[in-house]
């Protein structure tokens, strides 16, 4: 009786969060559908810019203006890094989160 009472519960369990994790998909795609909507809007205006990206949106670093564009705009280390002891480098680059 116990074995068959822990397979149930152990059944309806794995069942909850099944359901759980559908329901919050469902409530999840509509949002990303409208953001991927904005963001196409958003790069129509720029035909040339969008001729320079990937399919994904990123820009295309084969290209000669988005690596000039990619450059930090003071000083930067041996390795190309911006160095960020420098003010014109400390606020071109986004915090990290950690």
């Amino acid at each position: 009786m116990k074995k068959m009472l822990l397979t149930l519960t152990a059944f309806l369990f794995i069942l909850g969060m099944s359901v759980a994790q559908t329901k919050t998909d469902a409530k999840a795609a509509p949002a990303k559908a409208e953001k991927a909507a904005t963001s196409v809007k958003a790069a129509a205006p720029a035909a040339k810019a969008a001729a320079l990206t990937k399919k994904d949106g990123t820009p295309d670093m084969r290209f000669k203006e988005n690596k000039e564009a990619a450059k930090p705009a003071g000083p930067t280390k041996k390795d190309g890094t911006p160095d960020m002891r420098y003010k014109e480098n400390k606020g071109a680059t986004p915090k990290s989160k950690g």
